[in-house]
């Protein structure tokens, strides 16, 4: 008589596994930005860009299935899609609201944000730039805006989102598209902090610097010269040194007004520089030092160190 095989499994693993539900993927997020020529599309893509959308602007509606082949939920692949589709090409602007239909039929879910202005208003900004309305074609601009309006009423009754630019300067246009997309959340200031050495140069893009060289330079000990920033003991050191700490709690205290205002003003991006004589030592410990303190405060934060490597 054959034995039976041991059990080498404990019995409760196939329940456990059971009742243990699977990491939930990331839906793909299709988003169609449309409406009136003149009404802030452009801005609109540019705001979506900064909020992480991979986007396409001017596109003929006829590529937007293709396009929506694009979206994935695994990795690498593109999970948030915004399609900003106008009529500027009239020969393939198509019929958009049968697209719309066809991708809802193929089992796509997706969003409209119709962008809107008032004629006059829509008249006054082109005639503010010098250029004619896509459909004018050697009409009155206002004739051009009638045409357009009468090809995209179908998929403004469709829209999720309609969003009246007339009045709206482009900070304000930007927090309407946030609250469009990402339900009003708020979105974290990106900041990088830069370490440099000033005998190379003020880094280009910086919009705030600071200068580190009041702190006594590791460079003069022998056993911290061939070491960086990063090694704990020129990090202990120079942390240590009078007025380090406190010049780091005060700078980063002294941020957060302005990297509030820059959030207020739709600018999600700062640069920080950090710079000593080299940018070897004392910058990298305090840039990092900073950083760490900015991402405490719920900033995301990419630290560089410009000139580590070059002596």
């Amino acid at each position: 008589m054959q034995e039976p095989s041991p059990i080498t499994v404990p019995s409760g693993i196939p329940a456990l596994e059971a009742a243990t539900s699977s990491p939930r993927a990331e839906l793909p997020e299709l988003l169609v930005v449309t409406g009136m020529s003149g009404a802030g599309r452009s801005r609109a893509a540019a705001v979506l860009e900064d909020l992480g959308w991979y986007v396409v602007d001017n596109l003929p509606a006829p590529l937007l299935s293709q396009l929506a082949g694009m979206l994935s939920s695994g990795p690498g692949g593109v999970h948030r899609l915004a399609a900003v589709v106008d009529v500027r090409a009239r020969e393939l602007s198509g019929d958009l609201v049968g697209v719309l239909d066809v991708l809802r039929e193929a089992g796509y879910d997706f969003r409209i944000v119709f962008m809107d202005a008032s004629d006059e208003v829509l008249v006054r900004r082109f005639e503010t730039v010098r250029r004619p309305h896509p459909l004018q074609e050697g009409r009155r601009i206002l004739d051009g805006i009638a045409e357009e309006r009468e090809m995209l009423h179908g998929v403004r009754d469709r829209a999720d989102v309609v969003i009246d630019t007339t009045e709206l300067n482009v900070h304000d246009l930007a927090r309407e598209i946030t609250l469009a997309v990402a339900g009003g959340q708020e979105q974290d200031m990106r900041v990088n902090v830069v370490s440099f050495g000033f005998k190379y140069g003020l880094p280009m893009d910086a919009d705030h610097v600071a200068d580190v060289r009041f702190l006594a330079n590791p460079y003069w000990i022998t056993e911290l010269r061939h070491l960086t920033g990063r090694d704990v003991p020129v990090r202990d050191y120079v942390l240590g040194l009078p007025g380090a700490r406190l010049f780091v709690d005060r700078y980063v205290e002294a941020l957060e007004p302005v990297l509030a205002g820059y959030a207020n003003e739709d600018k999600r991006y700062a640069t920080v520089a950090i710079g000593c004589t080299g940018g070897k030592h004392r910058s990298v410990a305090i840039a990092e030092a900073i950083a760490a303190a900015l991402r405490e405060q719920g900033s995301r934060v990419v630290v560089t160190h410009r000139d580590l490597g070059r002596e």
